[in-house]
């Protein structure tokens, strides 16, 4: 055989292995919207990128937040969690979160802006777990969105349902609108402002939250509700049914 026809022979019959790409976990890989991931898979990805301020996961599907905007977001949230914590302050057997991570279930572990809980000691339906993470749904949730076309009204409202938060608020800042749910039968049914333009919670009472001067900025106004509302008798009641609850189970 001549040395040409040799060479000829090597080179028809010889399998050259395509390149391969470098090979990669998935765990290190960011998170981007739209991924499906398990939640053990989204928590190992959220904790590799430090620099991640919100990043949600919603039935499976990553939900991550946008650059946040003063007037349709941070000033309303702003408010809102001031609310909520002097509501906690005034409220022993009360928690209070800003930004959470809550552990629903395998598929579901959103980061509210807001929420409210009866501490597990007092009869409350959730729980800090060993990872100090919130495990369960609180009470009461309250989230800060555009518009009604956000998920915080439809896929996220589901879940929140499923996971029997009781109460839900949601600030629409561009419909100029307060949204507030309340659970009946498993079933969220919308509850209007009284003539006064305020709403008290059931869940915890004392919680006046005055719609209609929170959407016209008059945050005093909402302030001076509140005050009246930690001030009231069945506020005080709450108060000590809360230390008598805490008392009984220790």
């Amino acid at each position: 055989m001549s040395r040409r026809r040799a060479l000829k022979e090597v080179f028809v019959d010889e399998e050259i292995p395509a390149p391969q790409a470098p090979h990669v976990e998935d765990d290190a890989l960011p998170l981007e919207a739209g991924d499906r991931l398990t939640r053990d898979e989204f928590e190992r990805r959220y904790d590799a990128m430090p620099n991640l301020k919100k990043a949600e996961l919603i039935e499976g599907v990553v939900y991550m937040g946008s650059p946040v905007k003063q007037r349709g977001h941070s000033s309303p949230h702003s408010v809102i969690i001031t609310l909520l914590g002097v509501y906690r302050i005034f409220t022993p057997g009360v928690d209070s979160g800003d930004n959470g991570t809550a552990r629903l279930d395998l598929d579901n572990e959103p980061q509210p802006d807001g929420f409210l809980r009866i501490e597990e000691e007092c009869g409350g339906q959730s729980s800090i777990d060993e990872n100090d993470y919130l495990d369960g749904g609180p009470e009461l949730i309250v989230e800060v969105a555009s518009s009604s076309a956000s998920y915080d009204l439809h896929v996220k409202q589901k879940v929140y349902r499923r996971h029997a938060v009781r109460e839900y608020i949601v600030w629409r800042t561009r419909n100029k609108a307060i949204d507030w749910f309340e659970l009946e039968r498993g079933r969220y049914a919308r509850v209007e402002p009284g003539e006064d333009g305020i709403i008290e919670s059931k869940v915890f009472p004392g919680l006046r939250l005055a719609v209609a001067a929170l959407l016209k900025g008059d945050y005093i106004a909402a302030f001076q509700e509140l005050q009246k509302g930690l001030a009231s008798a069945e506020h005080k009641a709450f108060v000590a049914a809360l230390a008598k609850r805490k008392k009984k189970k220790k």
